[in-house]
Formats: C-alpha cells, sequence, structure tokens
C-alpha cells in the first residue's frame, strides 16, 4: 500500500501534473492537445502523463494512431 500512495504523492506534488489532472477533469483529451495548454515540449508532456499514469490516476489509450488520456476513476 505505501509504495502506490507514494507514487499519487510523488505524481501530484509537480505542479504541471496537477495542471493536467485538471484539464482531464473536464473531458478526455488526446496527447497533443493536452501538450498544446503548456509551453513545454511534447515529450516533456508525454512523460508527466506517464508519471501519472504509473500512479494509477489517469488511463491511456491508444486509439489508431492517438493517445487519448482521462482520469481513471478508480
Amino acid at each position: 500500500m505505501a509504495p502506490a500512495l507514494d507514487a499519487v504523492f510523488a505524481a501530484l506534488a509537480d505542479p504541471t501534473r496537477r495542471a493536467v489532472l485538471r484539464l482531464l477533469l473536464e473531458d478526455d483529451m488526446a496527447v497533443t492537445d493536452v501538450a498544446s495548454a503548456f509551453p513545454i515540449s511534447l515529450a516533456a508532456v508525454s512523460r508527466h502523463l506517464q508519471v501519472l499514469a504509473e500512479a494509477g490516476l489517469i488511463l491511456q489509450e491508444r486509439r489508431g494512431r492517438v493517445t487519448w488520456c482521462k482520469l481513471d476513476p478508480d
């Protein structure tokens, strides 16, 4: 339990990741749409999304050539 909780708090410690979660509260978004909301590279946004997914806060789903992100309510 503690390692999973540590991963969640570590993911939430970053203000950019918290901002990504706020965006995903509105609706599912493609990775490129998430990236367009921030003044950082697509690679940096992808890394933030990976951390959130590893912490179990979001789900990423591949639809064709586009990866979609959504909050994981569980």
